[in-house]
């Protein structure tokens, strides 16, 4: 949707805690913009420059900080995973209960899980699992990602949802509305080092964002080769990267807990809706020993009849 003018903004804003930080933008500048992703390793192509901004906390204002006005919100979500670095029990128990809690939070029809992934700050040496072919970016550990983004650009997650919609419910009736989201945990004891920034969806325009396509490999190519022509390159994923802008009014959620999930937009059909919301991970000086940031993240479309 447009973004509005921000005149009218709550008054949380000016009331709430700010940690000057650097969020990493893809510049002005940067020619290829591609994603490589392999087990426990990521790669972009692309230019990158820091730019130091006013990172808002909303941990004291959460009740007022709502998904269809700013593209996030933060929920009580209580889970009976007691391992996220398990990757069998997560399947067997975090569909259902993200199924479930995205149904009640949103009021959707149907809910399509994606995938999920784990990140850490930490050692990603000590999660290896044993290599495989056909590396499939999803269940596994990796870093946090460190550039502002959202995860689909808006042409790719319109074609993304009917697909879905179409696999998923092979006779089904259609769809008048969908959204792509993140269901966003924090597991490792607060305060975390490296929290996600996520970004007032007012404040980023519907035209914004640049095209950076994802490659998945079972291993990093050479710079040469990520730079070269690619095969396929207009069927592949890709995510929406951004140019630093000064409007971007930027939030986090302090000393995140293991029982609340941080739930944000992809895309939101509905233009009457905030549409998307760009977030990345930050080192956050505030806390001068914090822990090493352990998360969950997980992808769904949800579709209204």
């Amino acid at each position: 949707m447009a973004s509005p003018e921000l005149e009218n903004a709550p008054q949380i804003e000016h009331l709430a805690r700010k940690v000057r930080a650097q969020i990493n933008y893809v510049s002005t500048d940067s020619k290829i913009n591609r994603r490589f992703v392999a087990p426990g390793r990521e790669c972009n192509t692309g230019t990158y420059e820091f730019h130091t901004v006013d990172i808002r906390d909303g941990r004291p204002f959460k009740e007022q900080i709502s998904l269809d006005t700013y593209g996030f919100e933060l929920v009580e979500a209580p889970t009976d995973v007691s391992n996220f670095f398990d990757k069998a029990e997560v399947d067997s128990k975090y569909p259902a209960e993200m199924t479930k809690l995205l149904k009640d939070i949103t009021g959707a029809d149907q809910v399509v899980p994606l995938g999920w992934m784990t990140r850490t700050s930490g050692d990603l040496a000590q999660h290896q699992r044993p290599e495989e072919e056909n590396y499939s970016h999803q269940g596994g550990v990796q870093p946090p990602a460190g550039e502002a983004h959202v995860d689909m650009t808006p042409d790719k997650a319109q074609i993304y949802a009917r697909m879905t919609y179409a696999n998923a419910f092979p006779d089904g009736s259609g769809f008048s509305r969908f959204l792509a989201v993140s269901m966003w945990r924090c597991f490792s004891k607060p305060p975390q080092d490296m929290p996600l920034a996520i970004c007032d969806a007012r404040s980023v325009k519907a035209d914004e964002g640049v095209p950076n396509t994802m490659f998945i490999v079972d291993e990093l190519p050479d710079e040469q080769s990520m730079l070269g022509e690619m095969e396929g390159e207009d069927q592949a994923p890709a995510a929406a990267i951004f140019h630093y802008q000064p409007e971007h009014r930027w939030w986090y959620f302090s000393d995140m807990q293991g029982d609340e999930v941080l739930i944000f937009k992809f895309h939101d059909s509905d233009p009457d809706r905030a549409m998307r919301a760009m977030h990345t991970a930050f080192h956050d000086p505030s806390f001068e020993h914090a822990n090493e940031r352990e998360s969950i993240e997980f992808r769904f479309f949800a579709f209204f009849n």
